[in-house]
């Protein structure tokens, strides 16, 4: 049976999901700006993605750790997105194939910008609800740097997300260099709570 156990190691802190037949993949996988590491998405998803063989570390990023609740400062980001790439560091120690990043929301989106500052440091993305924009402000786009974007990436997006339409991020993501591809879930929020089933259909397209 898979094992779930708490994780602690290189300032890096989350549960760890090691699988029965590990194939030799993993994953970093982190929280939104109002969650934490134990969002029920995040569990869902790191159960099912364990259960077909890979490592999973969901993980709290370093603003998370400095405090139990409140919102992200921008100040704050640099770091935040030195802790994502902490723990893909960490994941890589027990994954010797390949090594998947992801997050929702605030933690997707400081996920492709660390990967876009530093092409290699993980095989693939996974981006959960990515912010494209402040809801009712779609001139605020969030995606200065896709042109430097190298990393293949999924975006999981919810048809009434209201940090993006689907329209909108695919129009976005035209500006990628990458390989990068949308899973749509049908009347889901910026929650994605209907997804919450979906770790095989995720899965398969994530496995680039």
């Amino acid at each position: 049976m898979p094992q779930e156990q708490a994780f602690e190691s290189g300032g890096v802190r989350g549960i760890l999901h090691k699988p029965d037949n590990p194939n030799g993949d993993g994953l970093a996988l982190t929280h939104g700006a109002g969650s934490n590491c134990n969002a029920p998405l995040l569990v869902s998803l790191a159960r099912a993605f364990c259960d077909s063989g890979m490592v999973v570390l969901r993980y709290d990023l370093p603003f998370r750790v400095l405090r139990a609740s409140g919102s992200p400062s921008p100040s704050g980001q640099a770091r935040d997105r030195e802790g994502v790439a902490d723990a893909v560091a960490e994941v890589r120690k027990l994954a010797p194939r390949r090594v998947f990043a992801g997050g929702s929301s605030y933690g997707g989106r400081q996920t492709a910008m660390l990967a876009a500052e530093r092409p290699g440091t993980a095989n693939g993305l996974l981006l959960l609800s990515y912010p494209l924009h402040p809801p009712g402000k779609p001139e605020q786009l969030r995606t200065a740097y896709f042109p430097q974007w190298q990393t293949p990436a999924l975006f999981v997006h919810g048809t009434r997300d209201p940090f993006g339409s689907i329209e909108e991020l695919r129009s976005a993501i035209a500006a990628i260099p990458a390989r990068v591809d949308i899973l749509e879930v049908q009347s889901a929020g910026h929650d994605l709570r209907q997804a919450t089933r979906m770790g095989g259909d995720i899965l398969a397209r994530m496995l680039f």
